[in-house]
């Protein structure tokens, strides 16, 4: 493959995470010779999603904790008079203290296929000490929460027109099945390629959910390694629709935004019509929260309101707000979702803000999630990516970006690095149970302790894409202050129990977890280029994950290092339309598509509402 290369390019991308795919797709719509390279198994590092069979393979490569490389010296040959040597790693060493645990019953039968599934004896999984799992609630087959679309239709008759219709979310939350993606759900290939909604008054079968079922129905989950959602006025979407990026994903509304107060899950209100329909809050709350909410979308015009206060914490603030107790915990932890300890009033009052701008703009919560997992956004930008061996040429470029992981010891040896602790459920019920059985939900459960963090929790339903019917996926998110399972297992206790611990026909108020995996990942975002031993000027570095809710710190990067490549050039810009394009010589016909593109570029949006 090697020799079929090119030798020299003007930008090199090393790693197919968020900002590295991004940063490549803009480089190539700014006529730059672009390589993206990637040496691991899977697209889109620590940024990736997998089926779960492919999870236990990823699993299996950490477990074995190895960096085999090949001694060769071919490519020492390559390299000319007074050029340094900068070796990177093969292997990703970003993941730590992984411990996974299975409580669902764990009888594997001979009949049972899926591809690339390991064995439940593979030692990454640690089977619970308790007996045959119980009878579980088998939730309806009901997809309340899709339309009936045809998967058969070409995308272009499926979409509405505009920049924006891939990211248009209407009430029924419709959600257009992937062709041609051999990685995803077995029910795209149904004989009719149909979602069916069907009556939602079905009664719940009773059902056991056995491990066997979820390597069976494995194919169905898409299990993210990073947990983020999208703010719907969030430099990600702002980017996906001048990019014109869109098309090549879906996305659907977070539909609830719960609190965890006193042992008890609620849901939160936060638009206005919730704000009144609630019966949570008094008539007097109600008008307070409304007017502090008012107050905040405004608040950098009335410096006086919060003068002396801009560096003190947030809920010290909040509390001089004649807010109750009440609104002060839904207001800190459901909305402004900022620390209770160490975000000061101006980071909350910003925080606020951006929240309720975000309101209304595709549904009645700030957020989005893309349909099979967040490892769909870094193949939007980039689908491509070459594979050069050790035997390879030599290849030049003007310019090198590179992801933290890809660095070895040596070029690191003075970095210090946070850690995210992270834990992926799947369970076999909702935190908080509803009418609906089709809710993606964001919960937010505050720190117990000092030094601590506060937990933050999203919950997918099937209708995401992400997991097998009858059961959710459960992502936990925080700062880490000791391992994964240290820093998580007290807030799963609380939401969930175990599916081993359940008694036959015992009813139980909490869902009950059929699986579970910790582990903890490095967060590099706030490492400065400094830090790094002996990098040349021309070599970039971008971070991985970070533990923030949306993805604008990806973004940021991307275009930052783009515009130092680039500079006068436009990030990301939109690619021509198919019928824009014209043959040399057909004057006429490009003058008529010139005057028919310029309506398309002045209807960009629908109207868009701010609830407040």
């Amino acid at each position: 493959m090697a020799d079929n290369l090119p030798s020299d390019f003007d930008v090199i991308v090393i790693g197919t995470g968020l900002p590295e795919s991004i940063i490549a797709a803009a480089c190539s719509r700014s006529n730059q010779r672009v390589l993206h390279v990637d040496s691991r198994s899977y697209y889109g590092g620590n940024w990736a999603s997998f089926s779960f069979s492919g999870l236990l393979s990823w699993l299996k490569e950490y477990q074995e904790n190895s960096d085999i490389v090949t001694e060769n010296s071919m490519w020492q040959e390559k390299i000319l008079e007074n050029e340094e040597v900068i070796l990177l790693r093969s292997k990703d060493k970003t993941i730590q203290h992984v411990e996974v645990f299975c409580y669902a019953s764990q009888d594997l039968h001979n009949d049972v296929e899926e591809a690339g599934a390991l064995q439940k004896n593979h030692t990454s999984v640690t089977p619970s000490n308790s007996t045959e799992a119980t009878e579980a609630t088998c939730l309806p087959t009901a997809d309340e929460s899709l339309s009936t679309c045809n998967c058969d239709k070409p995308a272009e008759q499926s979409q509405s027109s505009g920049p924006l219709s891939s990211l248009e979310v209407n009430g029924a939350e419709e959600a257009r099945v992937k062709e041609n993606s051999d990685a995803k759900s077995p029910a795209e290939e149904t004989s009719e390629n149909v979602h069916k909604v069907q009556d939602n008054t079905e009664t719940p079968k009773r059902n056991k959910i056995t491990y066997s079922q979820i390597i069976k129905e494995g194919r169905r989950f898409n299990i993210d390694l990073v947990s983020k959602l999208l703010y719907s006025r969030g430099l990600l979407i702002d980017l996906l629709i001048k990019s014109n990026v869109s098309r090549y994903a879906e996305f659907k509304n977070i539909t609830r935004i719960l609190a965890f107060r006193e042992g008890i899950v609620e849901q939160v209100p936060c638009s206005r019509a919730d704000v009144f329909n609630s019966k949570q809050l008094t008539m007097v709350e109600k008008r307070l929260l409304m007017k502090f909410l008012t107050f905040c979308m405004e608040y950098e015009e009335h410096p006086n309101e919060y003068k002396g206060y801009e560096e003190t914490i947030f809920s010290e603030y909040l509390k001089t707000q004649k807010l109750t107790p009440n609104l002060q915990y839904f207001v800190l932890h459901s909305i402004a979702m900022t620390s209770e300890t160490t975000s000061c009033t101006i980071d909350g009052l910003k925080a606020t803000k951006n929240f309720l701008q975000c309101l209304g703009r595709y549904g009645n919560t700030p957020f989005l999630f893309p349909l099979y997992g967040q490892g769909e956004l870094p193949q939007c930008f980039c689908r491509c990516k070459a594979m050069i061996d050790q035997f390879g040429q030599r290849i030049v470029s003007k310019h090198f970006i590179i992801e933290d992981s890809y660095l070895s010891e040596k070029t690191c040896s003075r970095v210090q690095y946070r850690q995210i602790s992270r834990a992926v459920l799947i369970t076999d019920g909702s935190v908080l149970k509803a009418d609906s059985d089709q809710q993606v939900s964001i919960l937010t459960v505050p720190a117990e302790e000092s030094g601590s963090f506060a937990v933050r929790v999203i919950e997918l339903c099937s209708s995401t894409m992400t997991c097998m019917k009858g059961t959710y996926l459960v992502h936990l998110t925080c700062m880490s202050s000791k391992t994964a399972r240290e820093d998580l297992e007290g807030v799963v206790q609380k939401l969930f129990t175990p599916y081993t611990e359940i008694a036959d026909n015992e009813q139980v108020e909490k869902p009950r977890i059929l699986w579970a995996l910790y582990f903890n990942m490095r967060d590099s975002s706030d490492i400065s280029r400094d830090c790094y031993n002996d990098l040349p000027s021309n070599v970039y570095v971008f971070s991985g994950p970070d533990c923030g809710l949306g993805n604008d710190n990806a973004v940021k990067q991307a275009e930052t290092v783009f515009q130092q490549i680039c500079p006068n050039e436009d990030f990301c810009p939109a690619p021509p339309n198919p019928e824009d394009i014209v043959l040399d010589g057909d004057s006429s016909q490009q003058e008529a598509s010139e005057c028919s593109a310029i309506p398309e570029a002045n209807s960009e949006t629908p109207k868009e509402a701010i609830d407040l």
